[in-house]
């Protein structure tokens, strides 16, 4: 039997573990893939504070050592099945059976790729999903964007300000943001936009290259770039916590910086939830939260 078994091992479940090992509680984390989540793909991180430059995987791994070092118990499996029996919650992975007192939902969620072979080659290599993270590395350089939503027209924006020139491709004849950011982006000299495209390959090396993309009219043509990102929307994967606390249209658990869910002991934290901004330092907040909520609905039990 656990405390708090803390399903998802990036930076808001790592921090979560953290604050609850730091109040004595037994820990449990269960992750399906790697520790870190989205961060430790990212090949340099410069908005973390105290950290002037470091790479995603690292400040991972030093998360992750910190939390063993002070107890936390970890398991490379994927949750299936999560039940509350009688104020005892059961979640069950692809190997085994785990109990405890509360949970914590972390899974966070995943950028949508454009299903290009060889993408996951570029990866950090020319290749992005976050503009904030990663557009200061070409300051001063010109830079592509494929996107035509709220993400992608803030994206466009943020590399306007510090990049010579932003070339944007966009699926459909129209951006779909708000009204407001789209006159804006339309009104900044240096983005350049291009409707109608659909990315159909990704040229390079050891890096990236260019993009080849296709018109409506069917025209192929090859946009020479050294950096792409790709602002199509995020991808949670909640569908197994449904019955314990609803999800909104697009996937993600409905909660707010409270990080508490409709049932009782069971609480979602980082970009799994729905949120504003997504960034490391804001998971690492709902940690926090979601943490030292657990841990005082547990003693609240306890005590009862």
């Amino acid at each position: 039997m656990f405390d708090i078994i803390i399903i998802g091992g990036g930076p808001a479940g790592l921090t979560a573990a953290l604050y609850a090992l730091r109040n004595d509680k037994k820990v449990l984390i269960l992750e399906k893939e790697c520790v870190g989540g989205q961060i430790a793909k990212s090949p340099k991180v410069e908005n973390y504070p105290s950290q002037k430059s470091i790479s995603g995987s690292e400040l991972a791994d030093q998360m992750f050592e910190q939390v063993v070092a002070l107890g936390c118990e970890f398991e490379l499996e994927t949750a299936t099945v999560i039940k509350k029996i009688n104020n005892i919650f059961e979640v069950t992975t692809d190997f085994s059976t785990y109990q405890a007192k509360s949970v914590i939902i972390a899974t966070g969620a995943k950028p949508r790729t454009l299903g290009l072979e060889n993408e996951d080659k570029f990866l950090g290599k020319g290749l992005y999903y976050c503009a904030i993270c990663d557009g200061p590395f070409y300051a001063g350089k010109e830079v592509t964007l494929i996107g035509d939503a709220n993400s992608a027209l803030q994206y466009a924006l943020t590399l306007s300000s510090y990049c010579s020139k932003v070339h944007v491709f966009t699926l459909f004849d129209k951006f779909f943001g708000e009204k407001v950011l789209q006159e804006k982006v339309l009104a900044t000299d240096n983005i350049v936009i291009q409707h109608n495209c659909k990315a159909v390959k990704l040229i390079g090396n050891e890096s990236l290259e260019g993009i080849v993309f296709q018109n409506k009219e069917g025209v192929v043509f090859e946009h020479k770039t050294q950096a792409l990102f790709v602002a199509i929307g995020q991808v949670p994967d909640n569908k197994i916590f449904e019955g314990l606390s609803p999800l909104d249209e697009s996937g993600y658990l409905i909660s707010d910086e409270r990080c508490i869910s409709k049932t009782n002991g069971l609480y979602v934290a980082g970009d799994c939830r729905t949120k504003e901004i997504r960034q490391v330092t804001t998971a690492i907040s709902d940690g926090a939260v979601s943490a030292t909520r657990a841990c005082k609905y547990i003693d609240t039990q306890i005590n009862n």
